[in-house]
Parts: C-alpha cells; sequence; structure tokens
C-alpha cells in the first residue's frame, strides 16, 4: 500500500488530470462576454469603453512572459500561487466597484485590474503545459488539445456553478470567476511538476488517452444539453444542482486511470526505469547523427522530390543520406555545419524570432484567433442585438465549441502528422476556412445564425490553440517551449486590439448611433417634445443585424489570409515532417 501511495502521487497521468481540473476553471476570459453586460450598465459604459476593458482582458490573457520567467524561477507550484493571488485581488476587486462596495474607478484603473486578474490565467496555462509536455513528450498533440479544451469548457463549467448557486443578481458572477479558480489552484498546486513521464511508458498509454477523450466526448455532450435544457425549459433549483453534481462526477472520472496504474498494474522494474534514457539525451543523440547529413540533403536534394509521393519521396531521401554519409566517411566530401540549429531541433527564442516559419504561425495565429476572439469578447451584444435575452447560453455553447474544437483539433491534427507525415498546420488552414464561413452566418444574422455560428466560430477558434504549440514546439524544440508559447500568444491581444477595440467597437457604436438618431427624429415628429427634454439619456444600444455584418464580413476576410498563410506554412516545411514522422512510419 505504501508503495502504491507513493506511486499514485508521483504518476504522470495525476499529474495530468490535475492540471485538466486546473484548465477547466483557468479560462477566466471566456465568462467576460457574461460579465461584460453588468460591468457596462452598473458603470454607464458605451461600447467602445467596454472594448477597451475586453483588450485589457485579453492582453492578461496573453502577455505571459513574466509567467514564463517565474516559472523557470520558481517552483511551479510558486507560480500557480502567484497566478492565483492575482486572479483574486483583479476580479475580486472589480466586484466590489460593481457592487458598490468600493468607489469607482477610472477606465484606465478598471483596464489594469481586468489585466492584473485575467493574467493570473497565464500562470495556470504555463506550469499546466510546461509540466505535462515534459511528463509526455512523446504525446504533444494529444496533451495539449486535451488541456486547452478544459481551459476553453471553463466557461460553461463556471456558468453552470453559477446558475447553481443561484446568487440574487448577476454581479455574483464575478465573485465567483474571482474565489472558484484561486481556491481550486491553491488546492492542487504542490501535485503539478515534472515527475519523470519519460520513465512511466506503458503499453496502455494509448487506451488512457483514447478513455480521456471518450470523458472529454461525454462531458461536452452532457454540458451541450444541460444549457439547452435549461434555456428551454423552466428546470426547478433542485435540478440544476442534480445536474452541477454529475458534471463535478465527470470532471472526477479521469482520476481513475492514475488510481489503477498505482494499485492495479504492476510496477515497472526500478533498474529497468534507471536504464531508459531521457527524452533530451535521445534528442541530442539523434540531432548528432542527423546534423552530419541534414544540411547536405537540403542543398543537394533535387527540387522535383518535394513533388513526389511520399513513399517514393522518403526512398529518395534515404539513398541520398546515404551516399552523402559514404562520401564523407571516404573524405569525398567535407560535410558543411549551418550555424544554428535546424528546424526541428532546440531553438532559443532570439534564434527563432528570425525564422520566417515563426512569424507565418504568428500572423496567422493573430489574424485567425484575433478574429475568434472578437467574437467571444462581443457575444453578448452580438446576441442582444439580434433579439436574444440570455446571453449566457451562447456563452455556454461557444466555450463547449472551443473545447472540442481544441480536442479534436489535436487528435486530428496528430493523425495527419503520425499517419500522414504531412505538416500539421494544414489542419490550421482547415480551422480558419470553417471559422470564415462562420464569421458569415454572424453576418448575415439569418434564423438561427447565432446557434450555427458559434458552434463553426468555437470549432475554429479552439482547434488553433491545440495545433499552433504542438507545430511550435515540433518546428523549434521543447527547451523553451514556454518562451515560444507565450510569445505566440501575443498575436491574440494583438488581433483584439485592433479587431475588437477599434474595427468592431467602432462599427457598432457607429450603428447604435444612427439609430438613436433616428428613434430621437421620430420622436420629435411624434409630439413627444417634453419626453424628450426630460428622457433619460441611455447608453447606446444597436439593434439588428446590420450592427455586427460588416465586423463579421472583414473578420471573414481576415481568416481567409489567415488560411492562405497557413498554407504557405505547409509548403515551406512538408520537408521537415517527412523527416520527423516519416521516419518512425518506415
Amino acid at each position: 500500500m505504501k508503495e502504491g501511495v507513493q506511486a499514485f502521487v508521483n504518476n504522470r497521468w495525476l499529474v495530468f488530470v490535475a492540471a485538466m481540473w486546473i484548465q477547466s476553471c483557468a479560462g477566466i476570459g471566456y465568462v467576460f462576454g457574461s460579465i461584460s453586460p453588468v460591468i457596462k450598465s452598473s458603470l454607464s459604459y458605451n461600447q467602445r469603453q467596454l472594448s477597451k476593458l475586453g483588450v485589457a482582458k485579453d492582453l492578461g490573457d496573453s502577455v505571459g512572459f513574466l509567467a514564463g520567467s517565474l516559472s523557470e524561477i520558481l517552483p511551479l507550484w510558486g507560480a500557480l500561487l502567484v497566478g492565483a493571488l492575482q486572479n483574486l485581488v483583479g476580479y475580486g476587486w472589480v466586484w466590489l466597484i460593481v457592487t458598490g462596495r468600493a468607489p469607482v474607478l477610472p477606465l484606465w484603473a478598471m483596464c489594469i485590474l481586468i489585466f492584473v486578474g485575467t493574467n493570473g490565467e497565464t500562470y495556470f496555462n504555463t506550469a499546466a503545459l510546461v509540466s505535462c509536455v515534459q511528463n509526455f513528450p512523446k504525446s504533444r498533440g494529444p496533451v495539449v488539445g486535451i488541456l486547452k479544451g478544459f481551459a476553453g469548457l471553463s466557461g460553461a463549467i463556471l456558468t453552470q456553478v453559477y446558475t447553481m448557486i443561484n446568487f440574487p443578481d448577476q454581479a455574483a458572477l464575478i465573485f465567483m470567476v474571482a474565489v472558484g479558480p484561486a481556491m481550486v489552484v491553491i488546492a492542487l498546486m504542490f501535485i503539478i511538476r515534472p515527475v519523470g513521464g519519460h520513465r512511466q511508458v506503458r503499453p496502455s498509454d494509448g487506451l488512457s488517452f483514447t478513455f480521456v477523450y471518450s470523458v472529454c466526448l461525454l462531458l461536452a455532450a452532457y454540458l451541450m444539453g444541460v444549457m439547452l435544457l435549461e434555456d428551454l425549459v423552466d428546470v426547478s433549483h433542485t435540478v440544476v444542482i442534480i445536474f452541477t453534481v454529475i458534471l463535478f462526477l465527470l470532471l472526477l472520472v479521469p482520476v481513475v486511470i492514475p488510481i489503477k496504474l498505482s494499485f492495479c498494474d504492476e510496477p515497472r522494474d526500478v533498474v529497468e526505469e534507471a536504464l531508459l534514457p531521457k527524452p533530451e539525451q535521445q534528442a541530442a543523440e539523434k540531432s548528432e547523427q542527423d546534423e552530419v547529413i541534414f544540411s547536405e540533403v537540403e542543398d543537394e536534394k533535387p527540387k522535383d522530390v518535394d513533388l513526389l509521393p511520399a513513399s517514393e519521396r522518403h526512398k529518395r531521401i534515404a539513398q541520398l543520406q546515404a551516399k552523402l554519409c559514404q562520401a564523407a566517411a571516404e573524405g569525398a566530401v567535407r560535410v558543411k555545419r549551418r550555424r544554428g540549429p535546424h528546424r526541428g531541433e532546440d531553438f532559443t527564442m532570439m534564434e527563432a524570432l528570425i525564422k520566417a516559419d515563426l512569424w507565418l504561425i504568428f500572423f496567422s495565429l493573430l489574424l485567425g484567433s484575433g478574429s475568434g476572439l472578437t467574437v467571444i469578447d462581443n457575444l453578448g451584444q452580438m446576441s442582444q442585438s439580434l433579439g436574444y435575452d440570455n446571453t449566457h447560453i451562447f456563452v455556454s455553447m461557444i466555450s463547449i465549441w472551443n473545447f472540442l474544437g481544441r480536442v479534436g483539433g489535436g487528435y486530428l491534427s496528430e493523425i495527419i502528422v503520425r499517419d500522414y507525415a504531412y505538416p500539421r498546420p494544414i489542419s490550421l488552414a482547415v480551422a480558419q476556412i470553417v471559422m470564415a464561413v462562420g464569421h458569415v452566418f454572424f453576418a448575415m444574422g439569418w434564423p438561427g445564425a447565432m446557434h450555427i455560428g458559434t458552434l463553426l466560430i468555437g470549432l475554429g477558434y479552439g482547434a488553433h490553440w491545440a495545433i499552433v504549440p504542438a507545430a511550435a514546439s515540433e518546428l523549434f524544440g521543447l527547451k523553451k517551449f514556454g518562451a515560444l508559447y507565450n510569445f505566440l500568444t501575443l498575436a491574440n491581444p494583438a488581433g483584439s486590439l485592433v479587431f475588437s477595440g477599434v474595427i468592431a467597437s467602432g462599427i457598432y457604436d457607429r450603428e447604435a448611433e444612427k439609430q438613436a438618431h433616428q428613434r430621437h427624429i421620430s420622436t420629435q415628429i411624434s409630439g413627444s417634445i417634453l419626453s424628450g427634454m426630460f428622457a433619460v439619456e441611455e447608453p447606446l444600444k444597436c439593434e439588428g443585424s446590420i450592427c455586427f455584418f460588416l465586423t463579421s464580413m472583414i473578420m471573414s476576410g481576415f481568416c481567409i489570409i489567415a488560411a492562405v498563410l497557413s498554407l504557405i506554412l505547409v509548403y515551406r516545411t512538408k520537408t521537415v515532417y517527412a523527416n520527423i514522422y516519416g521516419k518512425s512510419r518506415t
């Protein structure tokens, strides 16, 4: 029993499951669409002012350089504690202001509070991803997809918990966002750490991932059914409590994996585990062997090789490598060594920044995820403009589709690279085309357009955050993965700053002013002069599909440009993926 408990505490699957639980309440930014209307009404903000808070939220969600730096200095539990405190202070203060318990601060100070509160999420993400990628070095796609998926699902989970507690006012959701994640993170922070996962590889790992995927699909289907039922039928509070208890049980189910591995399966021989090399050593040895010939193959291979079928291409490249190795051994050629690493090896941040591939990923992510984040930030106003009173249902729905997009994006892109040795960014291009169609639905405002648009945007946006981190780790290595990941996440606030803070809010306020002017003229024509003189000025409000028509069409165009950038990246990295994954297939 003692050995079983020790194995359970140090099991990499326990770390993974605890990271899933942290991520399930770490996507604080996805609840902004639910809390933004109460902030807007309580503080009498217009749409432009609210968009500035949205940009501050996106900056806090994405600027993770401090989190990355502290995670290298502090133990991961220390970084998680800092994030929990930031989350508590930032959103706790916002709740005090909205409820009148603290004096109202100027807009710039509110932006700082939103930034600080949301920035705690970057500590949760960094600690979870870094620990689990190190513990599962051979399963990056599924691990990143599942973890980022639970972060996307957190909006629906927090909304369901809020519905169960049945607070009397909407501002209480802000209080729950401030307190809930901090409590969960503090409870689990000592579990999140590297535990030598490369020595815990088991033949049953494939079945374990299949089980986790099954739980993910069941969880998403259950939440979708619960949200639709609560929206369509007036269910009692007792039923809501039962729904939430079942949700918690589903979240707890994956813990059976480390329990089974620790207490039911036979432990592996300690001597056998000690003989297993670390993945860094394996990568270094492989790099040393391949470095001699890799650059020569790139220089000497005929241009038409990349156009051949995969099997023939691998055969031709292997023949060329053999000839070059033989010639180098006989002294017939002098092997050149390029300065700096090749694609697929470990890059430093500065080495990666001078590569065109990194900037293709960055700008593709900026245009694709930035347009999706614009929808997430403005979902409350978009649904209200089309006549929907309950905005929570769409926030929950896009959270669920976001979750499935992340889990599915990681799973499908892994099939593409493992089974076909084809570049992972091709799945990114597909996701961006799906998002372009979703934006068109929002623009048209057809019946059911909110539901279909939410589905397509959620799936496409979520897929970005499973595909991009995995692709970056494949092209630029794992050594500085935390820094690279936090750099790429800057694309989110950069896109939101322009798309939501300038384009969407500017167009919305312009249309709202037009409608307000028309209402004013109608009031004068009807002869209600006195009522016009004494009317209380209300915040600008736009109604109809025209409010976001132009914005959505612009976002659709940006997604198409992003897909083109992703296809350029696919063309540039075909050989790299063929070398990385083609050998494992032969």
